[in-house]
């Protein structure tokens, strides 16, 4: 099955108890029991299983070609259930320009706990050996990594922690189930926030969690009712939804992506752009090799802050809000925003400067975002 006919027939979307087309949404809390403990298809409780939830974890295990999945109230909420799979005093290596609430979770609330990430640089996946330790239980990546774009080699990446019996994770939001699939690389847990390019429309705010492995999903599956994150049926009925349109934006997000690089590349207030697509980025050919497409996330840098700013102003598409990967085109200031829990000498430390501007490409004309950020960087020259 093609990748857009299984994003329209993935999973079990049709209510096999009425034969609805569209996934009913389950609003219940409870389940009437037939008798104590027979239950009518294993519904008990909406924390601990709700059918419209449900089909939505069976289509992103489908969609990442897993074998179970999980749905979360939050991308936060999916990142932590995967962290407590950890226990008090294990180590793990993630990538040091990690997403800033990721950093944060790991900073300021399971430090507390006994865990302690260790951030450093995957792109050269050659030297993340010399850094696992005894204790060292996990290896996590985000790849393209955000803002900066970054790419880690996949594969290897489960190679080595195959090697060294570590749990392999790969947040996999920047690309979508559409264009990369880690589990298919050997990667143990991929995890999205669906907020994003999943959902698409910036009306839900979600996580999602796939594995093959049937410990790991044991163990998740444990962790998600005993913590209680999970998604509720609304939010998981406009998932379902969402996935389904997944393959035609993506693919006019790309268009439009590519589009605007080109005229970043060629723009004289622009000092540099970061993105996989360009042919001198950092692992450019990893890329190439472990995706099927590119990411409608792009960074590029101006001369300081007043001048990101400048273009913010100017900008009628692109509108200055956190998040990424919906219909609409979005614009933020990373130091300034998604990445403002990160101290500042650290950001420095990554390249994350102040005048770095990250654009979220939507699916709107090609023809009208390019002439619009344009017109908003020629705003710098007067």
């Amino acid at each position: 099955m093609n990748k857009k006919t299984q994003l329209i027939h993935g999973g079990q979307t049709t209510d096999p108890y009425t034969g609805a087309v569209t996934t009913p949404i389950y609003q219940t809390s409870t389940y009437m029991q037939d008798g104590i403990g027979d239950m009518r298809q294993g519904y008990e409780y909406s924390r601990s299983a709700n059918p419209t939830r449900s089909a939505l974890e069976g289509l992103i295990a489908d969609l990442e070609q897993g074998e179970s999945g999980f749905a979360f109230g939050s991308g936060m909420a999916a990142i932590s259930a995967v962290i407590m799979l950890l226990d008090k005093g294990d180590h793990l290596l993630i990538n040091s320009d990690v997403y800033g609430g990721t950093y944060r979770a790991l900073t300021k609330v399971f430090n507390r706990f006994g865990i302690d990430a260790e951030f450093i640089d995957t792109t050269n996946i050659e030297v993340v050996e010399q850094y696992i330790k005894p204790e060292t239980k996990m290896l996590y990546i985000e790849t393209p990594s955000n803002p900066l774009l970054r790419v880690t080699d996949i594969k290897k990446s489960a190679e080595i922690a195959k090697k060294h019996h570590l749990i392999s994770v790969v947040d996999n939001t920047f690309m979508t189930p559409y264009f990369q699939n880690p589990l298919t690389l050997g990667i143990d847990i991929v995890l999205h926030s669906a907020t994003k390019y999943i959902g698409g429309h910036s009306d839900v705010v979600a996580g999602l969690v796939a594995t093959s492995d049937a410990e790991l999903a044991e163990r998740l599956g444990f962790i998600q009712n005993s913590t209680g994150g999970v998604l509720g049926p609304q939010d998981s009925y406009l998932l379902i939804r969402g996935i389904k349109t997944l393959g035609l934006r993506m693919e006019q997000v790309q268009r439009n992506t590519l589009a605007i690089i080109d005229m970043l590349q060629q723009h004289s207030a622009v000092k540099q752009v970061f993105h996989p697509s360009i042919s001198d980025h950092l692992n450019h050919d990893i890329h190439e090799a472990q995706s099927e497409g590119h990411t409608g996330v792009v960074a590029f840098e101006v001369a300081d802050i007043e001048s990101a700013k400048k273009v913010i102003s100017e900008s009628h598409y692109f509108t200055l809000a956190e998040s990424l990967g919906a219909v609409e085109s979005l614009i933020s200031v990373p130091a300034l925003m998604t990445h403002a829990s990160i101290p500042k000498d650290i950001r420095e430390k990554e390249g994350i400067a102040d005048g770095l501007v990250r654009l979220s490409v939507g699916i709107e004309d090609t023809k009208d975002l390019v002439e619009d950020l344009e017109q908003s960087l020629n705003a710098l020259d007067k």
